[in-house]
């Protein structure tokens, strides 16, 4: 008789059956959540306990073998590489102060207790004792999936976190390396040198060489796959970069995170596969490798123990609360963000378990029957995985409660009325390969209110119905995969018209459409035919905004744009408007904007850039003139947005005719896109998309402030 497939053996604890195993870790992230949401538990939390039940610790279901190690480690780099993917880079340099100020606060104020803990209360030796302090000071931010979950991840709170851990976590991993150094002798000026130069070298390779690497890459490589698994060997990259470097692996993950910041757009397709793969499988592996970690005995075996334990709490969690408010009110943070820092930055995991495990495992001496006296002892081990029970479990409960009321909060200012107004964008698509490059750029102009809609439509001509219906087939299941990849719905619509230019002006009336986007293709732009169709059928188009498209490269690897206002263009009514889709490209792209007009409207720009951050420079020209020279200037990797205008509006010039000419010939190898304003507003949109009165700036500023938000 043959045997089974999955015999007696393969059910024996721990179950070694990988098939088994697989299917147990599914079963706990797919219940977990389920579960706990019910009864207002984090689900952060319940993986750590589950982790901790079936782990060897607990029922020994499952092993802490190296496939769990492996996993776990990848969703802790995971964890890092999100934080830094995404922070707004344009808050984070305006707010790289308070960073630093949270990061001494959350460094020193912890690692102060630690320290009067090891040497007064515990009574270890000053070496011991700075190694035991380093153990409170860093944190993992295993709240953050959560917190960017809620849609707040920009909040001002989040972002002084997240750049602060970074630095926090560079600094306790620094004495970690001092404190091993100094135990086996080898802290001299040596030392000091050679880890500076390493750090510097890692930083340089990460920041700066990677970026190259990868829209060399992106620009070139268009399989999504590809793309993704490109994104994971970059983490791994970094990661050992910064082991090499003598540093811990998950800051090489956050400099990674910063080093493709700019070239994956937030709204674009591969940041949705980035963070779906991680939160569905590598996060909660991590999540479930900590709480096998857990070992409830051992705090009924010794007194000690628990002693160390508690002061290792008090010290952790107790100063990282006072940081956290020290922060809150230096910065004058509402109480919910103060909180939210406090228990984003609470979590103790990683680096605490990395530098525990380092000075457990250093063996300073003997006893005289041969026992080895080590640099932390197994109480100090054991503590530490209370505090990782502990600290987990308050970093879960305090940032769910904070962020869900800053959530709250903010939805609340968008129901009073501060949300941007109605918004239908029609992509008018014809050509396969122009699909791609105006659903991903459409992704970056919409806003991100609930009423916002994408609709790409397709002009089938009656006189070649059979061939133009496949064509249309195409093209318009292409959009919808593409906006779909990004968990965006787009809408797809044909119409049968002999006039192409009067299907798209009848959808235009029938879906209310705000915006008309028309993509020309790579290699041909401005024929003949469409100038023509452009000035005597879309343009009439009044009270719609009319956007020309031209992508010769992926919309995410431009590194600046220039972009050219003409002189009286803020006296237009759709300025402000046609400005919001300039902006939303800057802030969502990562791209650097370089805005040059006149005096009076680079005096409007700066108002807005206080309140609205990109990365921006501000340039003064007189004349159309120096149009050409501006945009015959842009070198590779660099776009053009140029704000037009129609004819019979107050900032329309002569000269905007021989535009099209001049791209054609000149930028080919170039993205442009061109904005022409609406130059009329409907009656009852008046007060929604109008802004007559430009004397009271302050209201405007708050009105712009308010769409940016």
């Amino acid at each position: 008789m043959s045997m089974p497939l999955l015999s007696i053996q393969h059910l024996s604890l721990p179950i070694e059956d990988p098939v088994l195993k697989f299917l147990l870790e599914l079963i706990i992230i797919l219940s977990a959540p389920l579960l706990l949401n019910k009864i207002k538990v984090p689900h952060l939390l319940g993986l750590i306990i589950a982790g901790a039940i079936v782990g060897p610790n607990g029922y020994n279901l499952l092993s802490r073998d190296s496939s769990v190690v492996v996993t776990g480690t990848t969703g802790l780099l995971y964890i890092m590489f999100l934080a830094g993917l995404e922070i707004d880079m344009g808050d984070f340099k305006k707010n790289k102060w308070k960073s630093l100020a949270f990061s001494v606060y959350t460094f020193a104020v912890p690692f102060a207790l630690g320290l009067f803990g090891g040497l007064y209360i515990l009574h270890f030796n000053l070496l011991t004792s700075v190694l035991f302090a380093s153990l409170f000071s860093s944190h993992t931010l295993i709240a953050y999936p959560l917190v960017s979950k809620l849609g707040i991840a920009k909040n001002l709170s989040v972002n002084i976190t997240v750049g602060g851990t970074m630095v926090t976590d560079v600094l306790s991993l620094l004495v970690l390396a001092v404190v091993v150094g100094m135990t086996q002798g080898q802290v001299d000026s040596s030392f000091w040198i050679s880890l500076s130069v390493s750090i510097l070298l890692f930083s340089f390779i990460v920041l700066f060489i990677f970026p190259v690497i990868a829209r060399w890459f992106f620009k070139h490589v268009e399989d999504k796959i590809s793309q993704y698994i490109f994104v994971l060997v970059v983490i791994y990259l970094a990661a050992l970069a910064a082991e090499l470097a003598g540093i811990e692996a998950i800051i090489g993950a956050f400099f990674a995170g910063l080093a493709l910041n700019r070239l994956i757009p937030h709204s674009s397709a591969l940041m949705n596969r980035v963070e779906f793969v991680g939160n569905a499988i590598f996060i909660p592996f991590f999540l479930i490798s900590v709480g096998m970690l857990i070992d409830f005995k051992v705090f009924f075996k010794s007194w000690e123990t628990i002693g160390v334990a508690a002061v290792m709490l008090v010290c952790s969690i107790g100063g990282k609360y006072l940081a956290a408010i020290a922060t809150q009110k230096t910065f004058r943070l509402s109480r919910d963000e103060g909180m939210l820092i406090f228990g984003m930055s609470s979590a103790s995991a990683a680096a605490t378990l990395a530098s525990v495990m380092v000075g457990y495992n250093i063996i300073i001496s003997e006893t005289a029957s041969g026992e080895p006296i080590r640099l932390l002892n197994e109480h100090v081990l054991n503590g530490s995985i209370l505090l990782i029970l502990v600290s987990c479990t308050v970093s879960s409960f305090i940032s769910m409660s904070s962020a869900q009321r800053i959530a709250d909060a903010e939805n609340e200012e968008t129901i009073s009325g501060n949300n941007p107004d109605e918004e239908n964008m029609l992509l008018a698509m014809n050509h396969e390969e122009t699909v791609e490059s105006m659903v991903n750029l459409s992704l970056l102009l919409k806003s991100d209110a609930a009423d916002s809609r994408l609709v790409a439509l397709n002009v089938i001509n009656e006189d070649k119905r059979e061939s133009s219906m496949k064509n249309a087939e195409k093209v318009l299941k292409k959009a919808v995969d593409t906006a779909a990849a990004a968990d965006v719905v787009l809408q797809a619509l044909t119409r049968y018209d002999d006039d192409v230019i009067g299907g798209i002006t009848n959808v235009l009336k029938e879906q209310k459409v705000t915006d008309l986007m028309i993509g020309l293709k790579d290699g041909k732009g401005f024929s003949r035919s469409f100038v023509d169709n452009l000035y005597n059928g879309y343009l009439r188009n009044e009270h719609v905004n009319i956007l020309v498209y031209h992508a010769t490269q992926p919309v995410s690897t431009v590194k600046r744009y220039k972009v050219l206002i003409p002189e009286h263009a803020d006296q237009e009514p759709g300025f402000f408007y046609a400005l919001l889709r300039v902006w939303n490209i800057g802030r969502r792209s990562g791209a650097v904007m370089e805005f040059y007009a006149d005096g009076k409207i680079t005096g409007i720009l700066k108002r807005i850039i206080r309140k609205a951050n990109i990365e921006a420079s501000l340039n003064e020209v007189t004349g159309w003139e120096e149009t050409g020279r501006i945009a015959s200037g842009l070198k590779a990797d660099e776009g053009l947005i140029v704000l037009m205008a129609k004819r019979g509006m107050v900032s329309y010039l002569p000269q905007m005719s021989l535009l099209p000419d001049f791209l054609t010939q000149n930028l080919q190898n170039n993205n442009y896109l061109l904005i022409y304003p609406f130059s009329e507003v409907k009656e009852e949109d008046m007060e929604k998309r109008s802004i007559s009165n430009h004397d009271d700036f302050a209201a405007i500023g708050n009105i712009i402030g308010r769409l940016f938000k």
